[in-house]
């Protein structure tokens, strides 16, 4: 694993957890029905963590040497409660997965630093998807 190559995927990932954090925010306006208090507080409660993510992940692409992107990946449009929770259920399985990955390369690297954090954030993501899951299980279709 070279350097630019982790810098690369790294930047991935911020544009993933940027995408969250509009993502969370877009949905908790959007949230509606009896249970839309619950709802758009469970999704603003989750911003803080994806807000320390992405500081964490700009604040390392810089220290690699690289330019963090101001380009979030785009957000999926939902129409309902329901597909906003499947979406965000989405999101954080693929963060799961991409970091992942990411704790993998960066042990190839070297940076055992890294690749605790990276492990943190799978544990915080991990969190997410259950909540999420266990919120979805239930849920009227």
């Amino acid at each position: 694993m070279n350097k630019e190559t982790l810098i690369q995927h790294l930047n991935q990932d911020l544009a993933g957890e940027l995408s969250a954090i509009i993502q969370y925010l877009t949905y908790a306006a959007k949230a509606t029905g009896p249970y839309r208090p619950q709802l758009a507080q469970f999704f603003l409660a989750e911003i803080a963590d994806e807000q320390l993510h992405a500081q964490f992940l700009a604040n390392k692409i810089v220290a690699l040497g690289g330019e963090p992107t101001t380009q979030p990946r785009p957000v999926p449009p939902a129409h309902s409660n329901r597909e906003m929770l499947q979406n965000i259920l989405a999101a954080e399985r693929k963060a799961v997965a991409d970091y992942t990955q990411r704790a993998q390369e960066a042990d190839a690297f070297g940076d055992k630093g890294l690749v605790v954090q990276l492990e943190d954030m799978v544990r915080d993501e991990s969190g997410h998807s259950e909540e999420t899951e266990r919120m979805l299980r239930d849920w009227p279709l």
